[in-house]
């Protein structure tokens, strides 16, 4: 499978991440209750910010086929919570809940979010927090290199904080970045 990256556009793609954020499957990504509005207006804010920032993966007829977020993980989400690295970049991703899932989709995606994350040569190491519940993304993380360090309190969740290096990565997955 081969993806491509877009910058999300708040106002143009709130419907579609409405239905995808709010969908039972995606309960860790905790906007359940959130009205297209709301998702909008998450969006815009992080649109606005410049260590926060989304993209829309698009598969091979340039349709979103999932949503990766990248920030700085010195400003946002892990500020204070473990000590930064340089070249250090924080990531979320979300696969939408689909009735005909195809196998191997979402390790597809977290390996193209991973070596898109790379082809900036700055990036040193991936950053995630994922809730300690979330035992798929876990297996997915590992999957693609990252090692967990330790769970750590955010304010919404009880998070495993795991890194990634570009060589863990490239030995995980065999993908050259």
């Amino acid at each position: 499978m081969t993806f491509t990256f877009r910058p999300l556009d708040p106002l143009r793609d709130a419907a579609l991440l409405h239905r995808w954020v709010t969908h039972p499957k995606a309960a860790f990504w905790m906007m359940q209750d959130a009205s297209v509005e709301d998702v909008e207006r998450a969006y815009l804010e992080i649109d606005a910010d410049q260590h926060h920032h989304a993209l829309l993966g698009l598969d091979e007829d340039g349709v979103p086929a999932f949503l990766m977020e990248k920030y700085d993980p010195v400003h946002r989400e892990l500020t204070g919570l473990y000590e930064p690295r340089p070249g250090d970049v924080g990531m979320h991703f979300l696969t939408p809940a689909t009735d005909s899932p195809v196998p191997g989709f979402t390790r597809a995606v977290i390996t193209a979010v991973m070596a898109h994350l790379f082809e900036d040569p700055a990036t040193a190491r991936v950053v995630v927090e994922p809730d300690v519940r979330n035992k798929a993304v876990h297996a997915l993380n590992e999957a693609v290199g990252f090692v967990p360090e330790r769970e750590i309190d955010k304010p919404e969740k009880k998070a495993l904080l795991s890194f990634c290096t570009r060589e863990q990565f490239a030995a995980a997955t065999g993908v050259a970045v």
